[in-house]
């Protein structure tokens, strides 16, 4: 019960992967205040969870769009008040936006995409810091995409969010390390939830035929299962993680249980951190007396 008594604020919790993440703090011993824009889906979420909780206040929940300030805000307050603070808040709202190319998609759609995914996730930060700022702690899980790392022709606006979004998160963490809050950003892996259904029936024409054809393997075979990105979201929710911040994890690929071991040498370091590349990373000397 690594997250027994830790209070969590979970965006886009009605369902894929926010669900999971609730639901895996809960089985830690944790307890959650979950939002998300489909009010009757989110009740019969927060229901369920309920049902598999081991104490009886173990989940909060209320309609809430995460790109409405006052809706933001008001979620903040009611998760407060409802379990007299908050520790760790979990920004998991997304969508992929319109797919397409750039010059033919939807504007207002595209900026929407922007406002959900990055806005929503900033305005989340804003009106919690002040209650971690008071308690000097305090943990910040944003959710990274396959956008964040290499281009994703035909979803510019998820990309570019989420690609913004982790470089907003290594920013936020030297804003606040002196504040004892951390800050990291989680790839959970190619996951099957409703965007993977997004892409699969938007097909080829809007999505690219290599994205389209990846994402039919991935539907077949299953995809990352969902149960991987919870554990390393709540490892990061928990003080086992402590000091690790700064950082975009892969649930899949990085072997994030090791790092508490390695916190120093990570501190010290550009790892798990965009950046860009330059030729002698890759061997290669293009210097001006080339």
């Amino acid at each position: 019960m690594t997250l027994q008594g830790v209070r969590a604020i979970v965006t886009g919790a009605n369902q894929g992967f926010g669900y999971a993440v609730a639901e895996r703090f809960i089985a830690e011993g944790g307890r959650v205040f979950l939002c998300a824009r489909n009010s009757e889906r989110l009740g019969e979420a927060a229901a369920l969870l309920q049902s598999k909780a081991p104490q009886s206040d173990a989940v909060r929940w209320e309609q809430a769009d995460v790109s409405s300030p006052s809706d933001v805000e008001r979620i903040v307050e009611r998760s407060i008040a409802a379990f007299g603070g908050v520790d760790v808040l979990v920004c998991n709202a997304g969508v992929y936006g319109p797919k397409g190319p750039i010059d033919s998609v939807d504007w207002n759609e595209w900026a929407h995409a922007i406002n959900v995914n990055l806005c929503g996730a900033v305005l989340c930060c804003r009106a919690v810091l002040p209650h971690f700022r008071s308690r000097r702690s305090g943990k910040i899980i944003l959710l990274s995409g396959g956008g964040a790392t290499k281009p994703l022709p035909f979803l510019s606006a998820y990309a570019a969010s989420k690609a913004a979004l982790v470089r907003f998160g290594e920013t936020l963490a030297e804003e606040v390390r002196s504040a004892g809050i951390d800050v990291n950003a989680v790839a959970p892996g190619a996951l099957n939830t409703r965007l993977l259904e997004e892409v699969l029936e938007a097909g080829p024409e809007r999505v690219g035929q290599a994205f389209y054809e990846q994402s039919v393997a991935q539907k077949r075979k299953g995809g990352t299962p969902l149960e991987t990105g919870a554990a390393l979201c709540a490892f990061l929710a928990s003080s086992k993680s402590n000091g690790i911040t700064g950082r975009l994890i892969s649930a899949v690929w990085d072997p994030w249980t090791d790092l508490p071991a390695r916190q120093d040498e990570l501190a010290a370091s550009d790892i798990y951190t965009l950046r860009r590349i330059v030729p002698e990373d890759r061997g290669k000397n293009w210097s001006h007396d080339s």
